[in-house]
């Protein structure tokens, strides 16, 4: 499997947030939604993005793309100064700073909201509401705002998203939410290949000779019962050698990362299809369904049944 095509493939957007918000200086709006992952591309304008926890705060400007990885709270606005007039809560839900209802005042027609539509501020924003739309190994990947100037990456999905995202036509929620994906998938292949992209251990791993010999047969296969000395037969090496090399490049020790995979491949399963659990562990490397529901209650916390539906 193509390491990066491995890392993309979990953004699947389900009925995801997507609105065209427009704005007329000075403006600010405070985002509480604790959602995992969101977009915002510039269609017009300027805007400043705020974090909380004293995170770098960054200007976007037409063109410019920036992605905000959940559940922290972070301050979009014309200045960095202005005090938000709107609060964003989980779901989409919108009120005044104080906690009143905005009862819909700043709605503008379809997927449209803010001042007005002719407003010198457009700002394209497209949010995942749930956790089990983007793989838990892509967010952690991600820092807490990352960003692409218009001048680096030029986005052709943004003539298609602006007229797309007013539209209201039969089947339109499935188009954006592939047009989200489209558009995350697109920007991070461009984010992942810049230098101060902090890609994981795991990804810049798969460089070694070595590990990533390693690596790409645990991803490539994942139901294979593989021991520390069959991957070390396979990669050249001796049994020490690789479990040392694999933990100190990756993180973790060879066993631990595969066990991670196959619970990261489960878990998409899951929420994807509807195999049984003892096809899915079959699928993934395990001996059985109870295996693999105790083996993945102990990392996620909760059992498969419950994760799957979480999801749906």
């Amino acid at each position: 499997m193509d390491p990066l095509a491995g890392l993309l493939e979990g953004p699947r957007a389900r009925g995801a947030f997507m609105i065209r918000a427009c704005f007329e200086p000075p403006w600010a709006v405070r985002v509480e939604d604790r959602a995992p992952l969101t977009v915002m591309l510039m269609a017009r304008g300027d805007a400043w993005i705020t974090p909380d926890g004293g995170g770098e705060r960054v200007r976007l400007r037409p063109g410019d793309l920036a992605i905000a990885r959940g559940p922290e709270p972070y301050t979009c606005g014309d200045t960095p100064g202005t005090a938000p007039q709107a609060l964003i809560l989980p779901g989409g839900e919108c009120r005044y700073p104080d906690g009143s209802s905005l009862n819909g005042s700043m709605d503008l027609g379809v997927r449209t909201w803010g001042d007005r539509p002719d407003a010198p501020i457009v700002m394209l924003i497209g949010t995942y509401l749930m956790q089990g739309e983007i793989s838990g190994r892509l967010l952690d990947a991600l820092p807490p705002l990352l960003t692409l100037p218009a001048e680096v990456w030029k986005c052709p999905l943004t003539p298609l998203l602006t007229e797309e995202i007013v539209r209201d036509e039969p089947g339109q929620e499935v188009v954006l939410d592939r047009l989200l994906d489209l558009l995350v998938i697109s920007a991070l292949r461009a984010w992942f290949s810049r230098p101060e992209a902090a890609a994981p251990a795991w990804y810049r791993a798969l460089g070694d000779p070595v590990v990533g010999r390693a690596l790409r047969l645990i991803q490539d296969d994942p139901a294979h019962p593989w021991t520390v000395s069959a991957l070390a037969a396979r990669a050249g090496v001796s049994r020490a050698a690789l479990a040392r090399r694999f933990t100190d490049l990756v993180g973790e020790p060879p066993m631990a990362y595969l066990t991670a995979w196959r619970l990261a491949l489960a878990a998409d399963r899951l929420r994807d299809t509807e195999d049984t659990l003892a096809a899915i562990a079959r699928r993934v490397g395990y001996g059985s369904a109870f295996a693999l529901s105790s083996a993945f209650k102990r990392a996620y916390g909760v059992s498969p049944q419950e994760h799957r539906t979480r999801a749906a």
